[in-house]
């Protein structure tokens, strides 16, 4: 697959420029004058193809190279008593941070509505089940759901309404969230549950807490390294040279971009990318992906530039002396804008 990308890449895709403009801050930027041609999606298999997708028909050639795999957390007693004191009323909202939390709350939330029925019930107890599963789901407070995905896999689901709207920021991200006039009237004393994977969300957390709220958060899920990422990676890094070769250009003319949505996902490609060149300066081995490309150098982190969310990731980057361009939200459109607009 990858392969086939690059090939693509060899053959000059073109690129269009046309784009709702979005907002985003450039730092470093390239003055070489060259037009990058090529994106390495890094967002987890489940979720990068809308990004994918609308970069293609822009004309860019996107390689996925997902930095993250979401694996979920076993369920602890710790959590389900948190997710009953929710549903007892005791938490002044519940933010959810990922259409993957939002699944796995939501299970969680109807079994436990089914373990509170009593098979009296019902007159007919084989219908249990069915009956339950039709029956909307009572929230006991406001629910905030960070970005589109996310909101769209809880009101897809059967939360009744009635009392309480499932709420977005305007921006997807921790400042837009502190804005929130839900987020922004809480204090001392209140309380906010999370549901979210594990790490991640400091700023809102590290602000609502030295306001004096208390915060409670279940990791549903946790994020790691896919197992495949450094071959995938070899692999593209292999094909990448093998293009520059074939079109006379060098990686500094025609300077990859990489989408990053976490400083997980972040830590990981910094992890990928040191390591490939590790291995490039090992001594030659029969059947190593890396074989035919050891005559180049390998790439570095600086051979890059990125697409960053939020400040944090961005401060990140920046630490590292990178070229990047800092979004506020993951939208497609907000990716190309801030791509087209600076390159």
């Amino acid at each position: 697959m990858i392969q086939s990308i690059l090939q693509a890449f060899c053959r000059g895709t073109s690129m269009s420029s046309t784009s709702t403009k979005a907002r985003s801050t450039h730092k470093n930027q390239s003055t070489d004058g060259s037009v990058p041609k090529i994106v390495i999606n890094t967002r987890p298999i489940a979720r990068a193809a809308p990004l994918t997708n609308h970069l293609r028909a822009a004309g860019f050639t996107v390689a996925e190279i997902p930095m993250l795999t979401l694996q979920p957390r076993p369920t602890t007693g710790d959590d389900l008593a948190l997710m009953r004191a929710w549903l007892a009323g005791e938490y002044k909202a519940l933010v959810v941070i990922s259409p993957t939390a939002a699944t796995s709350g939501l299970n969680v939330w109807q079994s436990l509505v089914y373990s509170e029925h009593d098979d009296s019930s019902y007159a007919q107890p084989d219908n249990k089940a069915a009956n339950i599963a039709s029956e909307a789901l009572v929230a006991p407070s406001q629910i905030i759901a960070v970005g589109q995905a996310t909101a769209t896999a809880l009101t897809q689901s059967n939360i009744d309404s009635a009392n309480y709207q499932v709420r977005q920021p305007e921006v997807a991200n921790n400042e837009g969230m502190l804005a929130m006039p839900e987020i922004e009237r809480l204090q001392a004393g209140d309380k906010l549950l999370i549901w979210r994977g594990l790490g991640g969300r400091r700023l809102l957390v590290d602000t609502l807490q030295a306001r004096g709220v208390h915060i409670d958060s279940i990791a549903w899920y946790k994020r790691t390294m896919p197992t495949e990422a450094m071959t995938q990676y070899q692999q593209w890094q292999k094909d990448f040279f093998v293009c520059n070769q074939t079109t006379n250009t060098t990686p500094k003319q025609a300077k990859p971009i990489v989408v990053v949505s976490s400083g997980v996902a972040f830590e990981h490609w910094t992890s990928i990318v040191q390591g490939a060149r590790e291995k490039m300066s090992e001594p030659k081995r029969s059947n190593d992906i890396m074989t035919d490309a050891r005559d180049n150098l390998p790439l570095t982190l600086a051979d890059f530039s990125y697409v960053v969310v939020g400040e944090r990731l961005a401060n990140m980057v920046a630490a590292q002396r990178l070229s990047y361009w800092r979004v506020e939200d993951l939208a497609p459109d907000t990716i190309l804008s801030a791509i087209t607009t600076n390159t």
